[in-house]
């Protein structure tokens, strides 16, 4: 078959293939502008049928209505259909009501920018499927190795999919830095020894190695460990004071006691923002105290790191920039589309147990000719420009007008707070000298009419007001529990994150708590 035969046969074998337009190319445009436009068109659809924060369903009938839409569309309607019950089915962070998590409601610029990245599908593991991309992402970095307190010149960082792997990243550099100074080992070739094995405890060959992180850190911090070979029972959790703030006195009482166990600590992890309540931990004394017992400081400021924006807020870290990592995530208190994480190193030289050569995508001779690879600063191979909508939102908004967001923010949950405060029926975590939000976020309870000693009644009517403004459509509020034991520890919780939301919103949605739990009551 001659060359034009077989164009001919591919062309023909495509013909009758609905979907098969590239977005990319000179015609990309002009084949993704229609799509885009029934997208646009399903979105709105699907909002105003939801008609609140979520659908009022319960969650076997929303799986129903998903399961029969997804096997009726077919062809040229799937896009719409599918579109539109992912709007209908979806929890939407731009409404006032849905103030559950750390999912913001991301900025319609930096959604734009996003699809030109999809579009375009640039691969941050090769200069060659992405060199724009390489180079936005590197200067990207720069700035926020500043915004953190680093010096750009020295630093090194990476996009991530956010605090999970950032944190992962943080702590197997310092298992490999620490505990391999500690023994003498490559660690990320030979990997963790046996406790107890390869010499005396003098020595730290056979020390258990340790990370001390708060009782209130993100569960990531657990899972890093599983994942590094250190295990679970290696992470020790430091008491935490009312706000939730990692306790100076006990973090130096904890290292002190793996001196004198003949425990190695290989990692300090402070957190800054934590996912409950927005508590900062004691950041430059976490720096001191690593420094005197050798052991790495990791900062997670997934959620924190957006205070960095605000005039007003960035005090609250004081002490980041002595951290040896830092994990930020801008799809939190940076209304990014997920995912926008950033990892961040203060010394680049600390990343050398990730550098990787792979000769098919950063051969030497192509680095020493001047074209450059980020693919030994990631944990992925594939990866998306993320960066870019960052790029876009930072040149379009500055850190001043992202400040503004931040504070209007930290402000709406002030106002939340001193609401929940004043009323008879709800009381708020630790309004006995808590003071004022530190972020965006606050914890607070239903309190229920009949007396109830224990708290077993007060649990049981916060979790299921919850469930019910689930089930009705009208709110999507968080739920979590206080450190400790025993009853009396459930508490609901708002992050608000939407920065057109209005003081009036919040009480409304204040009061249809407060209405969820009198129904319970009576039920």
């Amino acid at each position: 078959m001659t060359t034009e035969a077989l164009g001919a046969a591919v062309e023909e074998l495509l013909r009758p293939v609905i979907g098969t337009a590239l977005s990319g190319g000179a015609g990309g445009a002009a084949a993704l502008e229609p799509l885009v436009r029934e997208v646009l068109g399903a979105l709105a659809e699907g909002a105003a049928r939801r008609g609140g924060p979520v659908a009022a369903a319960s969650p076997a009938d929303l799986a129903r209505g998903v399961a029969d839409t997804f096997g009726a569309a077919r062809g040229t309607e799937a896009l719409g259909r599918l579109t539109e019950l992912l709007a209908h089915g979806s929890a939407d962070p731009a409404d006032p009501a849905c103030a559950a998590h750390l999912h913001c409601p991301p900025l319609a610029v930096a959604v734009a920018a996003d699809l030109a990245v999809s579009a375009l599908n640039p691969s941050q593991d090769s200069w060659d499927q992405a060199p724009a991309a390489t180079v936005l992402e590197t200067l990207l970095l720069e700035e926020m190795a500043g915004l953190v307190g680093y010096d750009p010149a020295e630093a090194a960082g990476v996009l991530t999919s956010g605090g999970t792997e950032s944190n992962l990243m943080g702590l197997m550099l310092a298992r490999d830095r620490v505990l391999g100074a500690a023994t003498g080992r490559q660690i990320e070739l030979t990997g963790v020894p046996r406790a107890g094995a390869g010499g005396s405890l003098g020595s730290a060959a056979g020390a258990r190695p340790r990370i001390l992180a708060s009782a209130a850190a993100h569960f990531s911090v657990q899972r890093a460990a599983a994942l590094l070979g250190l295990g679970e029972d290696a992470v020790i959790p430091v008491a935490v004071d009312s706000q939730l703030r990692m306790k100076t006195g006990a973090l130096t009482a904890a290292l002190e006691r793996c001196a004198e166990r003949g425990q190695l600590p290989v990692a300090i992890v402070a957190t800054a923002g934590t996912t409950d309540t927005g508590a900062i931990d004691p950041l430059r004394e976490c720096a001191e105290l690593a420094a005197r017992y050798g052991a790495w400081l990791h900062v997670d400021a997934a959620y924190g790191g957006g205070a960095l924006l605000s005039d007003r807020l960035a005090p609250l870290l004081d002490g980041i920039e002595l951290a040896d990592s830092v994990s930020l995530d801008w799809h939190k208190l940076g209304w990014q589309p997920a995912a926008a994480g950033i990892f961040l190193v203060r010394k680049s030289e600390t990343y050398a147990s990730l550098a990787r050569r792979a000769v098919y995508l950063n051969p030497a001779d192509d680095e020493e000719a001047g074209y450059p690879s980020l693919l030994g600063l990631s944990l992925r191979t594939t990866r998306r420009a993320d960066a870019f909508k960052i790029a876009v939102t930072l040149r379009t908004l500055g850190r001043e007008g992202l400040g503004r967001l931040v504070d209007a923010c930290h402000e709406l949950a002030v106002a939340g707070a001193r609401a929940v405060a004043a009323h008879p029926r709800l009381e708020l975590h630790g309004q006995a000298g808590a003071g004022e939000p530190v972020l965006t976020a606050f914890l607070f309870r239903y309190v229920p009419g009949a007396a109830d000693a224990d708290g077993v009644r007060a649990d049981e009517v916060n979790a299921a007001l919850r469930r019910r403004l689930l089930r009705e459509g009208g709110a999507v509020v968080g739920r979590t529990e206080l450190p400790g034991e025993g009853p009396g520890r459930v508490r609901l919780k708002l992050t608000l994150l939407n920065p057109h939301t209005t003081v009036v919103e919040v009480e409304r949605l204040l009061a249809a708590v407060v209405a969820a739990g009198m129904a319970e009551e009576g039920a």
